[in-house]
């Protein structure tokens, strides 16, 4: 382990156990006349609760099935959960602030009311309710995209993308079996995975005979898939590799593949292979050697960085994801900032890139401020100067 990931993981335990600190803190006092009585079997059982996302991790090596999985789901929901009582805590916070600047000794500031607490938890609550049900409400986006080259005997295709499902604990298989008919129903001619489609642990992908219920897609050309980031942190990139290709699907790993002589679909391995590898993804222009660029080339990259690599390449349409467009409201406010679009469509000339916000979720099965998707693209060939 490096030293640079072990100083990531504590500053991320210390920034974690502020927060759960101030978050438990703030929903005692408000709550004091009820909880003081039962301070130390609260702060126990706080503290329990606060350690269940690492105690799941735990369990995946010493104590995996049903109980792990419990610990999985109740840890994930409390990230979420902290998230927002954190945020409402702020604001709650500095509402109070505001009032003892305003009235002075009116405002009680060492003190939450119990109103306030009681404000927060509702707040927080039907905040999560809300995101529960929109993680599980998928909606098709509509997508146009216009190339500029003659294909003989092809005048358009219809393309599906998924990202990010994530399949796991979270997102077992009776989402799985959702997606692949709601697919199904689009009637598409080539379907594109853009990654993290296993969320780490691939023996639950194989446990759980998610591969078969991914090889009844019905395509034209096929299903194609790339790695991303959660297929290298679950350690074992090769046996999701392995299972991906038993479904059916063509699993590209900075390579191409040449389809009906038709089309190009040009595959990146992960950003993420180096850190956990230690070897870098070989270079674009490197993998695209050997290209006939007459001919409509698709690149799967999970991460939509450094864009300009496709544009300089000749790539005609680029398909990412990783992004979840924060999954979070306002996390998306950092993601916009971070990607030169971290969800929608961008063209650069005769460069188009498409982001989706995936269809799972990563952690908690809670988005708010967007929604899951699978991404139709109906794709026209024109001549060259149309």
């Amino acid at each position: 382990m490096s030293s640079q990931f072990i100083g990531f993981l504590s500053v991320f335990f210390l920034v974690y156990s502020m927060g759960n600190y101030y978050v438990g803190l703030r929903l005692f006092q408000s709550f004091r006349n009820l909880l003081e009585p039962h301070s130390t079997l609260f702060w126990v059982g706080y503290v329990l609760l606060a350690a269940t996302p690492f105690v799941a991790r735990l369990g995946r090596t010493y104590f995996p099935g049903i109980v792990d999985e419990w610990i999985t789901v109740i840890g994930d929901y409390w990230l979420a959960a902290l998230y927002y009582l954190f945020l409402a805590w702020v604001l709650a916070d500095g509402l109070r602030l505001i009032g003892r600047l305003a009235w002075s000794d009116a405002v009680n500031w060492k003190q939450p009311p119990l109103m306030m607490g009681l404000v927060v938890i509702v707040l927080v609550c039907g905040l999560l309710a809300f995101g529960v049900w929109n993680a599980r409400t998928p909606r098709v986006t509509h997508y146009d995209v216009t190339i500029k080259k003659s294909v003989p005997g092809l005048t358009s295709i219809r393309a599906v993308l998924v990202s990010d499902i994530h399949l796991g604990v979270i997102v077992g298989n009776d989402r799985l079996a959702d997606l692949v008919n709601r697919i199904n129903q689009l009637k598409p001619d080539i379907v594109f995975f853009a990654g993290d489609t296993i969320d780490e642990d691939v023996s639950r992908f194989v446990e759980q005979k998610m591969p078969e219920a991914l090889s009844k897609l019905k395509t034209r050309y096929g299903g194609y898939v790339v790695l991303g980031n959660h297929e290298y942190l679950g350690g074992n990139s090769e046996l999701a590799v392995e299972h991906l290709s038993m479904a059916g699907l063509t699993v590209l790993r900075d390579r191409y593949v040449k389809v009906n002589d038709l089309f190009y679909v040009v595959g990146r391995d992960d950003l993420s292979v180096n850190r956990v590898t230690g070897k870098g993804r070989t270079d674009l222009s490197t993998v695209m050697e050997g290209i006939d660029g007459r001919l409509p080339i698709f690149l799967l990259d999970h991460q939509p960085f450094r864009l300009e690599e496709g544009q300089r390449n000749g790539v005609d349409l680029q398909v990412s994801g990783h992004t979840h467009h924060g999954q979070f409201f306002p996390n998306n406010l950092l993601t916009v900032r971070l990607y030169e679009t971290d969800w929608g469509y961008l063209r650069k000339g005769d460069y188009q890139a498409i982001v989706s916000c995936g269809y799972g979720t990563w952690g908690p099965p809670i988005r708010i401020g967007n929604y899951p998707e699978i991404v139709e693209i109906n794709i026209t060939f024109t001549e060259p100067g149309q």
